[in-house]
């Protein structure tokens, strides 16, 4: 083993967690019967910042209060496209996709479901300022009713994956009344299992059982989504009982929330890797031979080993190696000092002031990765100061480039349920979240024929030459691949842990008294 490796070890032994083995994917099947004058909390990590606007991550808020839904569903257990509100879908030329709509369906202000409601849903996202980064004027060319029954979509190019993006949350349909001159108003205007009744700005947001839902019974009277953005706090509401589930529990909560027997602690695999993004537009991370220096700094074993312990794997690049688009011959990056000191050196790159690392506050542990990676980079002689903040108040700073480096996390399949999204709005060239700002033009053409590949093979071959590239060129550090963790009272039923994050409070769930 490294040195370097021991002594990281050995620094944050105190912090390092120690995690059972158990791993599940939905709570224990029930024993008492369920209260159908029950409610839940949930604690969720995500809070809407953009006055509701399906465009923006609000509309995962939406979809996790069981609101919001769309013509299309991805199933994450048979891995495929399943329907929703609409019934089926044919392609019926290259760039054309027809979506029958399901009958009988309602808003739940009692206005009809329709071709004309979905079509001026759907136009209502690709008109935005800044549209979403799986439905937009580059991948949506036009979208019209046929009949009151029927949505026609004509895409720019062909896109075999246009069912992919009808399942993403901003593709979610709203009643006519909830567009209004000040922004989406969601309350009751949903065709969801559970509506929107009221608001607490910042807070929460209550919602009641549909009564007349499209799917049948709902089991919950009610719930209520919190926003909590703080990791620690998450767990400790469900751990004291304030809400019955806690989404995305940080890997320094872990050990205290399995030893209580009254919580199910529920863990998947998930396409998510917390990544060191760094600002490849400016110094120093303008020249390849800085992120290279940057990521052979890094011991990430060791990372994984004393802040992640049992809930991550050190990332060998931009996807996990179980992924079939990923390059299983990529291995963990080697620390190795002399060299990273050498790509400095050979940078001519001077340092007026200490570079800094924004920490985001919804994910605890990043303040001790944070504090690793300051260590490590002083052996290199690149000296940087550690600030934390919230993702929503730094996210503007970020996508205009205005930043050093921060560390954050991404799920891949949360855009659309294929790796196109990702790959396509994160590193592409003018990608709407290209956060680390890379631009590598023989990149974009291959993100270009995976968009029109039909072939599932090919296209998965692209992918992997795409992953290839970004690791070639270190566009940022990928730190370690994370499971998704959620905590869950033990008067829950019926509780899927969705990896994507995008459904919680569905018709099936329920509680006891």
């Amino acid at each position: 083993m490294h040195l370097g490796r021991l002594s990281v070890a050995a620094s944050f032994a105190a912090i390092a967690l120690a995690l059972t083995s158990c791993s599940s994917t939905s709570s224990p099947a029930p024993e008492a019967a369920a209260d159908s004058d029950a409610r839940v909390v949930v604690a969720n990590f995500r809070a809407p910042v953009s006055n509701w606007a399906l465009e923006s991550d609000d509309a995962y808020v939406l979809s996790i209060a069981g609101c919001l839904e769309t013509l299309t569903k991805y199933d994450q257990t048979s891995k495929t496209v399943e329907p929703m509100l609409a019934t089926s879908w044919k392609q019926t030329s290259d760039k054309v996709w027809e979506f029958e709509l399901r009958e009988n369906v309602k808003f739940q202000d009692g206005t009809a479901f329709d071709a004309k409601a979905v079509t001026s849903a759907l136009n209502h996202v690709l008109e935005a300022t800044a549209p979403a980064r799986a439905v937009n004027p580059k991948t949506i060319d036009k979208v019209e009713a046929v009949n009151a029954d029927t949505v026609r979509i004509t895409t720019p190019a062909a896109d075999p994956l246009l069912p992919y993006r009808m399942a993403s949350v901003n593709a979610g349909v709203l009643s006519p009344a909830a567009y209004t001159d000040k922004g989406i108003d969601p309350i009751n205007h949903c065709t969801g299992p559970f509506a929107p009744v009221s608001e607490k700005a910042g807070q929460s947001l209550t919602l009641d059982r549909n009564e007349n839902y499209w799917d049948g019974e709902v089991k919950l009277a009610g719930g209520e989504i919190r926003y909590i953005t703080e990791g620690a706090t998450r767990a400790t509401q469900v751990q004291t009982g304030e809400a019955d589930i806690s989404m995305s529990i940080p890997a320094t909560s872990l050990a205290t929330l399995e030893a209580d027997d009254k919580i199910s602690v529920l863990k998947a695999d998930s396409p998510r890797t917390s990544t060191l993004y760094l600002n490849n537009s400016r110094a120093p991370f303008n020249d390849v031979n800085l992120r290279k220096a940057a990521t052979m700094s890094l011991d990430l074993p060791a990372m994984a080993a004393s802040i992640y312990e049992g809930a991550a794997q050190p990332a060998t690049g931009p996807f996990a190696p179980s992924e079939p688009w990923a390059n299983t011959e990529l291995t963990v990056p080697e620390v190795n000092i002399e060299e990273a000191k050498k790509l400095v050196e050979a940078s001519g790159y001077t340092q007026d002031k200490p570079l800094e690392i924004i920490a985001i506050t919804e994910r605890a542990e990043f303040a001790g990765v944070a504090a690793i990676i300051q260590e490590q980079f002083k052996q290199i002689g690149l000296k940087a100061n550690v600030v934390t903040k919230s993702y929503g108040s730094v996210e503007p700073e970020v996508l205009e480039g205005n930043y050093d480096m921060i560390l954050s996390q991404r799920n891949r399949m949360i855009d659309i349920a294929d790796p196109i999204g990702f790959l396509q709005a994160d590193y592409t060239c003018d990608g709407g979240y290209n956060l680390s700002h890379y631009c590598n033009k023989d990149y974009d053409k291959l993100i270009s024929q995976a968009l029109v590949e039909k072939d599932q093979t090919k296209r998965h071959d692209i992918y992997r030459e795409a992953g290839n590239i970004l690791a070639e060129d270190a566009a940022n550090v990928w730190l370690v691949n994370e499971q998704a963790i959620d905590g869950v009272g033990e008067k829950v039923q019926g509780y899927v842990q969705d990896p994507l994050t995008r459904y919680v409070l569905t018709k099936d769930l329920a509680k006891t008294k």
